[in-house]
């Protein structure tokens, strides 16, 4: 999690949520937050910049008071810099700190150097996570935007020279290609949208497109996967869940020599109510006593079994 200085969820309710970056406090949608209510009214009417949804997925941002320069939040090793995006966001997602540690102690706990693949990797935090680290990393994402801060990202966190290829292109015709060349991985990560569109207008769907893509990926790290991380935002995990758990089925090794487990991403406001925002299904070749971090094990859903 994060130190809070850096962030804390203050409050969420009626469809919102209030967080605290840095110094800045920001107010903007949650579909996660419907049917809660605001603690406090107080801490709702400081936010110095507020988002409104005005057509399809764009909105515009309101300020309170002005935001001086650019702005960046520290995780660890890790600086990322946030921006007020016309979709709301502002290029990380808090509840997915866990995920950053454990990729983090996966890595240090191979034994050995991991060449890791990160598909949808977004802005780059679990990339920089694992670079950090020591592995090798090939970072794709469809937005050369996107891509381009995640580079910025790395140069803030002091690791612009680590061994990381940043890609743009469509994932499943980049893992397409990877299998066509004979290339291999250790480990995949993967935090796919709902829908998306590839650089050149290729589609992509969840629920079309995801098992094809997880198969593939089994196949990429066949030789020698030491680890799987898949995360969902909250309207796809019933179904990321249940197609993961599908997609294993057909691949039996994986229940024989690893742990799967299934992690709640969430964040804790001040009262201490959880606002639930995903899950995260993991995958690790390391014996469950053996996880590093185990703060941030989760809940084991299927323990391996000998055939």
């Amino acid at each position: 999690m994060f130190a809070p200085d850096q962030h804390q969820l203050l409050d969420f309710g009626a469809g919102r949520k209030l967080e605290r970056f840095g110094r800045y406090t920001v107010d903007r949608p949650s579909p996660a937050a419907e049917g809660a209510s605001e603690r406090d009214r107080n801490l709702w009417q400081q936010a110095d910049a507020r988002y409104e949804r005005s057509e399809g997925e764009r909105g515009t941002w309101s300020y309170r008071r002005r935001i001086d320069g650019p702005c960046a939040v520290r995780h660890g090793l890790l600086t990322l810099e946030l921006k007020f995006t016309e979709f709301g966001h502002l290029g990380i997602f808090p509840e997915q700190a866990g995920n950053w540690d454990w990729l983090a102690g996966q890595i240090r706990a191979a034994g050995r150097p991991l060449k890791v693949l990160n598909l949808f990797a977004h802005t780059g935090a679990s990339t920089l996570a694992v670079a950090a680290a020591g592995a090798e990393v090939v970072h794709v994402d469809a937005a050369s935007n996107v891509v381009t801060w995640a580079r910025r990202n790395a140069k803030a966190s002091n690791l612009a020279d680590a061994p990381t290829r940043w890609i743009t292109e469509d994932a499943l015709k980049f893992v397409r290609r990877e299998l066509k060349r004979g290339n291999g991985y250790d480990a995949v990560i993967l935090d796919p949208p709902g829908y998306g569109h590839g650089p050149h207008g290729e589609t992509w769907k969840l629920a079309e497109h995801l098992g094809e893509l997880l198969t593939m990926c089994l196949e990429l790290t066949a030789a020698r996967r030491q680890f799987m991380l898949l995360s969902c935002h909250s309207g796809e995990l019933a179904f990321a869940s249940e197609l993961l758990h599908a997609t294993l089925a057909v691949a039996p090794e994986l229940r024989r020599e690893g742990t799967i487990q299934a992690h709640e991403l969430s964040l804790v406001s001040l009262a201490g109510d959880r606002l639930h925002c995903g899950a995260a299904m993991r995958w690790s070749a390391l014996p469950e006593a053996d996880h590093p971090n185990p703060a941030a094990r989760g809940h084991t859903i299927e323990r391996p079994r000998e055939a």
